[in-house]
């Protein structure tokens, strides 16, 4: 166990651990710089259970189901072990990575904002624990996607209603019980996901390579043409990119969600200055701006061959304007809905940030892609994710300026 688990923590942190060592100088340089300040809010028990249960949740799916995590799994997979250690050094790899490199961000904040009792942080620890193995062990039977909502709903219950009870703590090592249960029976192949393992791709693409060429091996490297085609191919390829990748659809999905609640809490705001907020807001929407950085063989392909650069990137502008428009029509449609007084400007301001975000989007992409990232929740939130959200919340600015 104890080989196995270094392999997967050297591939996470680093040969000697440097990622490690500078997120934990981050983690102590966020908790003295806010603590000092001596300003504290305060968090009720149950909602830092949740931050935190929600968080470690979400982060360890993604690092799960990343292809990144499939292609390390296959590596090992080809070597003889044995099932219950295999397991338990997987897992705990990618929890702790999940802890020291997110969880222990936000504590760090939480921690130096509130004042906690050593009950509510133990909470907090088991609530963390908790989510690690639950969530690996839903993945593992993700054949059953009724257990794990079910899981899920039963975790939510418990940290709304029986946080301030004797019977909290009980309930969360309960479930930490379960998983421990379920991931002592897990076999070590039910870890590695082959979702496009098998997929037949047509033999048309960069250059029109067949389907067992080194382009055609991962997902949809087919889908444009070479210069002087059809841009339809650009679109087939994003639209596809999509539909293979579910947690990217969901994340576009709740970024429309937030566009059609935001109304609500930015209603107070100054009414020259709100709208183009709201619209820099919606531009984080950081799956659909990275599909460059996701794939490196097939950003290779895109930089090698003729021609692919127009035919790649104009399309791709176009894609993340649409979705951006989206976002900003529903943003102004629930506005309009709940308090009125949208007028023509606006809309042609949502077309003017939907349109300048993408182009900066792209263009940050295709000059300032991101590189040796170790899984997929790393390139999720990487810092240059909010370059482009923070340029148009300065664009705003300026924009309410010039409008008084």
């Amino acid at each position: 166990m104890k080989t196995i688990f270094k392999a997967f923590a050297k591939k996470l942190f680093g040969t000697e651990y440097e990622r490690l060592k500078s997120t934990l100088f981050v983690c102590i340089a966020v908790f003295l710089g806010l603590y000092i300040t001596d300003f504290k809010v305060e968090i009720a028990p149950f909602i830092l259970y949740l931050m935190v249960t929600a968080l470690t949740s979400g982060i360890m799916w993604q690092m799960l189901s990343s292809e990144g995590a499939s292609g390390d799994m296959q590596n090992m997979l080809m070597l003889p072990f044995e099932n219950r250690s295999f397991v338990a050094a997987y897992v705990t790899a990618l929890g702790i990575h999940t802890f020291l490199t997110k969880t222990a961000v936000l504590l760090s904040v939480i921690f130096a904002l509130s004042v906690w009792r050593p009950l509510e942080i133990l909470g907090s620890i088991l609530c963390i624990i908790n989510a690690v193995l639950a969530t690996a062990a839903v993945f593992s039977l993700r054949k059953c996607r009724y257990t794990g909502c079910l899981w899920a709903v039963a975790l939510i219950v418990s940290i709304f209603f029986l946080w301030n009870t004797p019977y909290f703590l009980p309930s969360v090592m309960g479930s930490c019980a379960l998983a421990l249960l379920i991931l002592r029976n897990t076999d070590g192949y039910s870890f590695y996901s082959c979702r496009y393992q098998d997929r037949k791709m047509p033999p048309y693409g960069f250059g029109r390579a067949g389907k067992d060429s080194r382009l055609s091996r991962t997902r949809m490297h087919h889908c444009i043409r070479p210069a002087g085609g059809s841009v339809s191919f650009a679109w087939r390829y994003l639209f596809r990119y999509l539909l293979s990748h579910k947690n990217y659809l969901a994340n576009t999905a709740v970024m429309w969600g937030v566009a059609c609640v935001l109304p609500l809490f930015l209603r107070n705001a100054e009414s020259l200055f709100v709208l183009p907020v709201g619209f820099a807001i919606l531009s984080l929407n950081t799956p659909i701006c990275i599909l460059l950085s996701a794939d490196p063989d097939f950003e290779q392909a895109v930089r090698t061959l003729p021609g692919q650069k127009n035919a790649f990137c104009l399309p791709y502008c176009l894609f993340i304007f649409m979705c951006n428009l989206i976002a900003d029509a529903l943003f102004l449609l629930s506005w309009q809905i709940q308090f009125g007084g949208i007028s023509a400007p606006a809309a042609i301001l949502a077309l003017f940030f939907a349109f300048l975000s993408a182009v900066l989007s792209v263009l940050l992409e295709w000059f300032y892609p991101l590189r040796n990232w170790k899984t997929e929740s790393d390139l999720w939130h990487h810092p240059r994710k909010y370059a482009v959200p923070l340029v148009m919340l300065l664009l705003a600015g300026i924009t309410g300026t010039l409008s008084l």
